[in-house]
């Protein structure tokens, strides 16, 4: 089996049909010994960013359906540290998380675009040795 590790695409199997993951791509943006965390990249979330009270300033950005863990929570995933401090660099150029004041600053002064950075609402979680069994019984493939 191909390693997991964090800039890694999966796929949802048919076995996963009626379920939140049905039809979905997740991108692995950490796997260690505590487990792995991801992100859907294919669900819009069916709300733009100025719609959320806590942005409700902000210019309208599209939102992805990050995944059923901390839906409260808005996540980053940027293409621009120039533009956002604090973001941790995963794989393919990718940073998650970041300043979210300058994230913001950004989207509002057209700076960027949904190419650039990608809002999530919510991720997805596997404690250590989950997914990898998910995995073997066939509800992911690479």
């Amino acid at each position: 089996m191909r390693d997991l590790k964090a800039g890694i695409s999966i796929k949802s199997s048919t076995s996963l049909s009626g379920s939140f993951f049905e039809h979905t791509t997740i991108l692995i943006v950490e796997h260690d010994e505590a487990g792995t965390t991801g992100f859907v990249t294919n669900k819009p979330f069916g709300k733009s960013l100025h719609e959320l009270i806590e942005f409700n300033q902000a210019k309208p950005f599209p939102l992805m359906d990050g995944g059923p863990v901390d839906r409260d929570h808005l996540f980053v995933l940027h293409k621009r540290p120039d533009l956002i401090d604090g973001g941790k660099q995963i794989p393919n150029g990718l940073y998650l998380g970041g300043n979210m004041e300058q994230v913001i600053q950004a989207i509002n002064t057209g700076g960027t675009n949904a190419q650039e950075i990608q809002l999530f609402i919510g991720y997805c979680g596997w404690d250590e040795g989950e997914l990898e069994a998910e995995l073997e019984e066939g509800s992911w493939s690479f």
